[in-house]
């Protein structure tokens, strides 16, 4: 099988496991897509939506915003080209000298003074963070002192020290669209699925013919 028909196939056998599972259709294909690339169910379960959160993102991303990660594995991750052809770029600012070195002299991770450097891009930007929850928690210290006003938070970091929390400030804080990972489950193949299936929603929606 050829791999867009391996893709496909894929896609419809996560139908199939579905069942009688009724998905909101503007967060169907966020939620398949995630699951296509864990092969894990409960993300059906687990993802939480703010009103319109895909929309909004979408709506950022064909307005040409960037897109921030922590971790360069969802940088690799991420559809590159059709970003670049809506007129953004990913971001990861965690290896830059300048944010190890003001981690160290603050006491503070790095994830955390990458965001900081973040807040000074001058377009507006999606941050996905599939990594580290101290990210998410200088997210929601840069919004709250009005520094920040992200187009969109993808919330999926992974793993057992503050990770609940860390997602369910951001949705508690309402401060900014979200799309979150409740629990423990999440990481960078997550945030880099949740952005490739709006920058795909968008490519469909570019080459699909026009309604006659």
């Amino acid at each position: 099988m050829k791999p867009m028909e391996i893709e496909q196939r894929s896609f419809a056998i996560i139908t199939e496991l579905l069942g009688d599972r009724v998905l909101a259709p503007e967060n169907e294909l966020v939620i398949k897509r995630v699951i296509h690339t864990t092969a894990d169910f409960d993300y059906a379960d687990n993802l939480t939506f703010s009103e319109h959160a895909v929309q909004k993102g979408i709506a950022a991303l064909k307005g040409g915003c960037d897109i921030v990660t922590d971790t360069q594995m969802a940088k690799a991750g991420i559809n590159k080209s059709i970003l670049a052809s809506l007129g953004g770029e990913v971001h990861c600012f965690m290896s830059d000298p300048d944010v190890a070195q003001e981690a160290r002299s603050r006491g503070v991770t790095r994830a955390f003074v990458s965001m900081e450097k973040a807040a000074a891009l001058e377009k507006p930007c999606i941050f996905a963070i599939g990594n580290a929850p101290t990210a998410l928690f200088s997210l929601e210290a840069l919004m709250e002192a009005g520094k920040l006003h992200p187009a969109l938070i993808i919330g999926v970091p992974v793993g057992f020290v503050n990770v609940v929390e860390s997602k369910e400030r951001i949705i508690e804080a309402a401060a900014a669209p979200y799309i979150v990972s409740r629990g423990r489950k999440g990481g960078s193949n997550v945030a880099a699925a949740i952005c490739n299936a709006m920058l795909y929603q968008i490519c469909l929606l570019y080459t699909s013919p026009s309604p006659r």
